[in-house]
């Protein structure tokens, strides 16, 4: 987390007796009294079954949905923030939704500078020269005029990763990440994640704090610090993933078990 942005210490996500609607469908209540705090630097994996609330999670923790009861606090700011004046406290947190969610009126280069040219008025050569550095380290620069309907999944997804990087945020969150991609594309996320999270990315050399949500542990297991399951309603923060306890627990288990295939933490 850059220093210059926040104040040091200051703890990235704090969530108070909150409940989380559904964003989907009108009246119902996903998650209930859901207390959680996420400090800087960790890298948080939520699991949990189909329709558990894992979308409306994020939406919520991106200030996009407020909660329907409770308090919530982004890098101390009361959340949501819907006024203009504060405007860039929200955008600290980034947000990947599952599949990318581009645009298919815009290329993906377009799609990728479009933060930067509606929150900062830049014309569209400016906007795509200061993204460069990032759309190079998501080996995207090849694909940067092609249409989203005319890539692939794997690309759209990662094209939706550079957009919610391009305005350097210190929350990363992401929905289900690794949904339909191979094991080449798997092993390139989980790998560029991890270093996003220590600060080893080039194209973000701050250390990054992350949220993913999954339907499985079992890829993240080598990189995530900590991780939470969603159960009879609410989030279930379970503690560090390396922690054999942790491991160990019945739910964790679980969710390790769904494993197609595995890997190790880069040197």
């Amino acid at each position: 987390m850059s220093p210059a942005s926040s104040a040091a210490g200051t703890r990235v996500i704090e969530l108070e007796e909150v409940s989380i609607a559904s964003l989907h469908r009108s009246g119902v209540t996903v998650l209930q009294r859901v207390d959680w705090r996420v400090e800087p630097g960790e890298f948080w994996v939520v699991a949990g079954h189909h329709a558990s609330g894992k979308s409306d999670l994020l939406m919520t923790l991106a200030g996009l949905i407020a909660p329907g009861a409770g308090r919530y606090r982004l890098l101390g700011e009361a959340m949501p923030i819907f006024e203009d004046s504060r405007l860039p406290a929200r955008l600290k947190a980034g947000l990947v939704f599952n599949g990318g969610q581009l645009l298919n009126q815009l290329t993906l280069g377009q799609n990728v500078t479009l933060p930067l040219r509606y929150h900062h008025d830049l014309d569209d050569a400016t906007a795509l020269e200061r993204a460069s550095q990032l759309m190079e380290a998501l080996e995207l620069t090849p694909f940067t005029d092609r249409m989203p309907g005319a890539m692939g999944r794997q690309w759209n997804q990662r094209a939706g990763l550079a957009r919610a990087l391009v305005m350097q945020p210190e929350l990363l969150l992401l929905d289900d990440p690794l949904s339909g991609l191979d094991v080449r594309h798997t092993a390139w996320w989980i790998g560029f994640l991890d270093g996003l999270c220590r600060g080893t990315q080039p194209c973000h050399p701050q250390p990054l704090t992350l949220v993913v949500t999954a339907d499985t542990l079992a890829p993240w297991g080598a990189v995530a610090t900590h991780c939470a399951v969603l159960e009879q309603r609410t989030l279930v923060p379970m503690g560090c993933l390396r922690e054999p306890q942790v491991r160990d627990h019945a739910r964790v288990r679980e969710y390790l078990a769904h494993n197609r295939w595995g890997f190790d933490r880069s040197p």
